[in-house]
Order: C-alpha cells, then structure tokens, then sequence
C-alpha cells in the first residue's frame, strides 16, 4: 500500500483545520455538508445528500462488495472561555479529515479492488440519532464491512498506540421536573420545596446497588430551580440524569432502579416527578472478524507492539446502533491513541495531530484488506 507524501499530508491538514474553526451542533451542521460535499465532488464521488437532515454520503467504484467508512460531523455545544458556543471537543472535526484523507490515499494506489467504497459523513452523534437516521436511509443496506474511528484520550490509549476495537457501554439520558409547591420563604410548612426532593433524589440515587462486577453509574447533571426572588421556596425544579452501564441489559436494570429512586424521593414530600426519556444509545455489539481485519492493519502501519486489545470504555456512541440495527453487517471502530487531553468533551481538548495521519493509513489498510475477506 502506497503511503501518504508531505504534500498530502499538508493538504489533510488543512482539511482539518477549516472543520476545527467552522464547528456546527447537530442537525445543524449545513456549513459542514457543503464543504464535504464539495470535497467528495472533487474528488470525482457519486454523492448523495438527504432532503430532511443533514449529512453526505460519497462513494467510489461499483458492485459488491461494499465497504464503508463513518465519520461523524457535529460539534458540542459548550462553555469556552465564558462563552457558549459550538466546539469540536470530541474529534469529530478529525474523524472527518480522516475519512476524506482516506478516500485520498485510496484513490492514490495503482489498483483499487472490485467493488465498492462508500464514505458516510453521519450528522448528530452527540444527540444518538444520527446514525438511526443514516439507517432510516437506506445507507447501509448493502453495505458488507464498515469502519469507524474515535480519538481517544491519555487515560485510555497511549500515543502512537491503536486499538482494533472500542467496546463503548450503554447510555441513557432522562429529564426530569419535580412538581412541588411555592410558599413564602418564612413559612416553609406551607409548601413543598423542589430543591430539598432533589437533594434526596441525589442521595438514593447515590444507594442503587446492581452487579458490582458491571461498570455503571447514575448522577444528576443539571439541576435549576428558583428564580430572581431568593425569599420564594420553588415549588418547581428541572434536571437531567446521565446513566452509564458496560451491558445494555445492566442498562435496563439500571433505569428500572432510577425510576423507583424518584418515585421514593417524590413519595416521600407528598410531591410529583415527571420523568422523560431522551436518546439512549446501545453497548457495543462486538464483530471478531471486522476486529480482525482493524487489527491486522494496525500491525502493518504501526507494527505488533503497537497494537493494544480492543478498549472497553465507559463512554457511549451511536455507532453501534449500525451493528446491532443492520444485519449481517461486520463493523468495529478503531480506538486512536493520539495524545489527547485533558480528555473528551474537555472545552481545551488537544491531540497530537499528527495522529490523524495515522489514522488515514490504518482505515485505508483495513479498507483495501476487507476486499480479501
């Protein structure tokens, strides 16, 4: 396989620096399809696009079989500085110069193998739709191979590291209102105070107990309540709730003790809680032979001693919804050790850059050899 030059090199890089400074938030991403777009275009791509969302699919070649690679397009919505806004904190705008750096190394070799090559440029990770949305499309339906691609921080991979694998665990996102009654700050046996039921909320969430032996984790992460007046006790508060489990059927078992913690916490001042459930996104659904073909590309681009076994993280991604959604189809996801800190989601996330070309040569080894399979 013929290897990136410094003059590809330079162009991938500043592939990546446009996406850096144009972040877009999901479903919002406009900017960021027309560059892709344009980028595909150029590249001589069939493209398609989509008429309710946003997102780019390009492909090269023709028949079967196909092989695909993900990347996902949108930013987080974040404080920066004491500034709200967009940011790429999770190396989306990286994954994205990867699967287009890739289609550039592909189209560079003398011979490319029969079949086809599809690049999915997938909107709306952070929200856990987008992929579900790619799979309402159709995009995968004939697909046979499909790769993706995560940075990943120092607490996990080391630089200069890979994984042929990431065994990602189950999410679940819950929004709650706590429905209970105002008074006057100097007769508080007259109402029923929102901010005292999520503090027990807090605490029996803090006591549910599952499998000891199965990561998990349940925490609230907004809470607001209250107004201007600080002599008014708020009969009303709003919160969310962030539940983690390495299995999705520990997930199940993890809600079903969440949802009995606010029915307690409520019951106990005569109050009410409202509970919504937001995106939810499944654990891995782990494919040995995709893992195989990642893991036999890390050894030729980076060598044996550089390949790690496939990382179990706490972390969620709607990527697997691909596996688990879309039969038949071999997926698996390469873990990129690239430096990255202080860590995901971080407003000052950083990485060492020069990963992505590293990335760029694993995808496309792992592209090339999936037509062997």
């Amino acid at each position: 396989m013929d290897r990136l030059t410094d003059n590809e090199k330079q162009t991938i890089m500043d592939i990546f620096d446009h996406l850096h400074a144009h972040p877009e938030v999901s479903w919002k991403e406009y900017k960021t399809t027309e560059f892709l777009a344009e980028r595909l275009k150029k590249a001589g791509c069939r493209i398609r696009t989509f008429s309710d969302c946003t997102g780019v699919v390009g492909e090269i070649g023709e028949g079967s079989p196909v092989v695909a690679v993900r990347a996902d397009i949108d930013a987080l919505w974040q404080e920066v500085d004491g500034t709200f806004q967009a940011n790429h904190s999770c190396g989306h705008d990286s994954h994205m110069t990867m699967a287009l750096g890739t289609l550039m190394l592909l189209q560079k070799q003398p011979q490319l193998p029969k079949g086809t090559i599809r690049f999915i440029f997938q909107p709306a990770e952070e929200k856990g739709g987008g992929a579900l949305k790619m799979i309402e499309e159709g995009v995968l339906d004939d697909v046979d191979f499909l790769y993706g691609v995560h940075v990943r921080p120092i607490q996990e991979t080391a630089n200069g590291r890979c994984a042929p694998s990431i065994l990602h665990g189950s999410s679940q996102h819950i929004e709650g209102l706590i429905i209970g009654e105002e008074a006057h700050g100097a007769r508080p046996h007259l109402g029923i105070n929102s901010i005292e039921i999520a503090a027990l909320l807090v605490q029996k969430l803090s006591f549910i107990h599952i499998d000891p032996a199965i990561p998990h984790s349940v925490k609230m992460t907004k809470l607001q309540a209250g107004g201007d007046s600080s002599n008014i006790i708020p009969g009303k508060a709003s919160f969310s709730l962030d539940l983690r489990a390495q299995t999705n059927a520990a997930m199940e078992k993890l809600t079903e003790e969440t949802e009995r913690a606010c029915e307690a916490a409520a019951a106990a001042f005569g109050a009410k809680i409202e509970l919504q459930k937001e995106h939810s996104l499944p654990a891995a659904s782990r494919n040995k032979e995709a893992e195989a073909v990642m893991a036999s590309s890390i050894r030729d681009i980076l060598g044996e001693e550089n390949l790690d076994e496939p990382l179990v993280t706490t972390g969620g991604e709607d990527f697997h919804f691909y596996g688990i959604k879309v039969p038949n189809l071999k997926t698996t996801m390469l873990g990129l050790g690239c430096g990255l800190q202080p860590g995901l989601h971080h407003p000052h996330m950083t990485f060492d850059r020069s990963a992505i070309y590293t990335g760029v040569e694993i995808l496309t080894a792992a592209v090339l050899t999936s037509f062997d399979t």
